[in-house]
């Protein structure tokens, strides 16, 4: 509970009483490595706070060589399909705990109640909200405006503990391009 507080603290100051609250309401989720934590058609009920792992977003497909990956979430993250949770209608993508995963987790319902009342409940909804929203704007610009090449170089510059916990068939799909297509793109680099 002490990393989501830090992280929180980062950008306001949290009173006692609301952070209590707010805390009475999360719940500890370890999700094992390769478990699919939310699925097709299902509707979101949490937003989670990742203690430790990595989470894929994706869009299943029956040949599984040819699902999208379109995400990654990190310690120290917000992670939701936010877009179900909102509306709370089915998910178009599903969750996939890629290591094994330590999550706080709030329901829909605990978070209305904490948004009703507390100071701290706009301030994560509206961190949670910024937060995809400008991870999706950067994936739609890099994918605009960037070559295959240059959206593995700038992922590996970022982030380069990827490579060492997220599969190559992941990353590919995630940058666009054909598993035969990373490696030589690699094999050039």
């Amino acid at each position: 509970m002490e990393q989501i507080k830090a992280y929180l603290d980062q950008m306001a100051s949290i009173s006692e009483v609301d952070w209590n609250f707010f805390m009475s309401k999360l719940q500890r989720r370890v999700i094992p490595k390769k478990d699919v934590f939310l699925k097709l058609d299902e509707i979101e009920n949490t937003i989670s706070f990742i203690e430790s792992g990595v989470v894929r977003l994706f869009i299943p497909k029956e040949d599984p060589d040819k699902e999208i990956t379109f995400g990654f979430s990190f310690k120290n993250q917000f992670i939701s399909a936010y877009d179900s949770f909102l509306t709370q209608e089915p998910s178009a993508y599903q969750l996939q705990a890629l290591t094994e995963t330590t999550l706080l987790s709030i329901t829909y319902e605990d978070l209305q109640a904490v948004y009703k009342k507390t100071q701290i409940g706009n301030l994560i909804g509206r961190l949670t909200a910024e937060r995809l929203f400008l991870l999706k704007s950067k994936r739609e610009q890099n994918l605009l405006n960037l070559s295959a090449e240059q959206r593995y170089v700038k992922l590996f510059k970022e982030r380069p503990e990827l490579l060492k916990v997220i599969p190559l068939k992941y990353i590919s799909s995630y940058i666009g391009v054909t598993a035969q297509a990373l490696s030589r793109i690699r094999k050039r680099l």
